[in-house]
């Protein structure tokens, strides 16, 4: 498949913006009335790259909804009186000054994407409009090398890890489509929202106008360069960080690629952005990591961080040279029967092999400019996950109360579970365990002490009165009974199974 290039930039114009907004509302083009009028199933599809199960439902019906669902969320041309009829207030003259459509005649083709995209938060619950480019599936061919995504998985990871916070400023660096900055606009005084791409920026300032948001100021820019000299509460960047062979035969696309050797973007931003962070700031990304020779990609992460920093890596999954190569060779709508993948799929692995690359590494990372004691933290987190941002907040909070000890009242976290794992005919438990129902789930084993500790942690005892009786049930010295309690009850506080609420 080839590339083509995109249509002209989207021109973000207020009054328009408003117009198309109010017609947008006025045809109630939201989630739900959309998957009732096509239904859950055909919905689902949708999200799987296959439009002809919405097609089927909407056959024959030219209302004002359907005829917006096919040209906005499918991306098909439509009859232009039909669209005049959908947009009274904006027009399709409207639209094609927006860069939305492309003129014509009597049929009006679309120039890009606009789809509702629910969200929630610690807010609540609420939904905006995004505009992006022609998807694979409008264009028929492969994406152009200055694709502006809408909003993908890893916009909505990103946007599940940050941490839920007020703050005065914030940064969203490589914006793209600017669903990252509207979400942080919810919780800051002020967001910079940063891109290379004048296309991104120009879809984003319009979602921001589209969703009536106007604490987002929007520059042009590689990395920090925008910001020199500026510091920030909360940075939050989903960076082009996908390893690509520098070859011009190799395709280069915005929104995933950005121009570097390797894993050096990641560096590059990890490196940097501890100079723009203000005293407690966060910055937190999503990225790629190489292993090298013998090194893994998470020890060299963390040469990359300033001692004096708070660093805290979730790695969610690792692949090997070829299974990346697969998926991102297939992301940019190359497949195996097409001319182009073995060519693409060499210099994949020709290009790990000259920096003696074994596995990438993708995942979470987060940065703090903190206090002491200094938190490092890299793990691997495979299970399914939900609430990260809660959990990583909980995490940084309980960190630094463990500064001043323990707290004399814990309670256990509501969702925690314990299993108990016996062989058959005995009475004493071989593993005893305890599960997280929410947050990072994780599973720990523990001995029959610290399970009776977490079981009495209900807020009528304190922790002192609970390790002095456990000590005359188990029969061992006090002081030898907290030696072995303390460092795994800070843990169990970090990790979220305890509490000080």
């Amino acid at each position: 498949m080839t590339a083509v290039s995109a249509t002209a930039l989207p021109v973000p114009d207020p009054l328009r913006c408003a117009a198309l907004a109010a017609d947008l509302d006025a045809a109630d083009l939201r989630s739900e009335p959309l998957r009732r009028l096509w239904g859950a199933e055909a919905d689902d599809a949708l999200a799987r790259g296959m439009r002809e199960p919405i097609l089927r439902a909407l056959a024959d019906d030219d209302g004002i909804l359907p005829t917006l669902g096919r040209f906005f969320v499918l991306g098909m041309p439509q009859p232009r009186a039909a669209l005049e009829a959908a947009l009274p207030r904006l027009g399709v003259d409207g639209l094609v000054e927006l860069g939305l459509a492309v003129a014509g005649g009597a049929t009006i083709a679309p120039a890009a994407l606009l789809r509702p995209q629910s969200f929630v938060d610690a807010d609540g619950v609420g939904e905006w409009w995004i505009a992006s480019d022609l998807d694979e599936v409008a264009l028929g061919t492969a994406l152009p090398p200055d694709h502006v995504l809408g909003v993908g998985g890893a916009s909505r990871t990103l946007a599940e890890i940050v941490v839920p916070t007020q703050v005065e400023r914030a940064l969203d660096l490589g914006t793209g489509c600017g669903i990252q900055a509207l979400l942080v606009s919810r919780r800051a005084g002020r967001v910079v929202a940063t891109d290379i791409s004048d296309r991104a920026l120009a879809f984003a300032e319009m979602n921001a106008r589209l969703n009536g948001i106007g604490n987002i100021e929007f520059r042009r820019g590689s990395m920090f360069e925008p910001v020199a000299g500026e510091s920030f509460d909360l940075i939050v960047s989903n960076p082009p960080f996908v390893i690509t062979p520098r070859s011009q035969d190799v395709p280069e696309y915005e929104y995933r690629d950005g121009g570097l050797i390797g894993d050096a973007l990641v560096e590059q931003f990890v490196r940097s952005a501890p100079a723009h962070l203000r005293p407690g700031g966060v910055a937190q990304l999503l990225g790629n990591w190489e292993s090298r020779d013998g090194v893994t990609g998470l020890a060299r992460l963390d040469a990359w961080v300033p001692g004096d920093l708070d660093l805290w890596v979730i790695q969610r999954e690792e692949l090997s040279p070829l299974a990346y190569a697969e998926l991102w060779i297939r992301d940019g709508g190359t497949t195996p029967r097409d001319a182009e993948f073995t060519p693409l799929l060499r210099a994949w692995l020709d290009d790990f092999a000259a920096r003696g690359v074994t596995s990438i590494g993708f995942g979470y990372v987060l940065l703090r400019r903190g206090g002491s004691p200094v938190l490092r933290r890299t793990e691997h987190i495979r299970q399914q996950v939900s609430g990260v941002g809660d959990a990583l907040a909980h995490g940084l909070s309980a960190h630094d109360r463990l500064a001043d000890g323990i707290p004399s009242i814990l309670h256990t976290a509501a969702d925690v579970t314990e299993a108990r794992h016996l062989l058959p005919g005995n009475e004493d438990p071989s593993v005893i365990e305890l599960r997280q129902g929410g947050g990072f789930a994780r599973t720990v084993n523990v001995d029959p002490a610290l399970a009776a500790f977490v079981g009495a942690c209900d807020g009528e005892l304190t922790v002192a009165q609970i390790a002095a009786a456990l000590a005359d049930l188990f029969d061992v010295p006090l002081a030898e009974l907290w030696a072995e309690l303390e460092p795994r009850i800070r843990a169990l506080l970090v990790d979220g199974f305890l509490t000080a609420e």
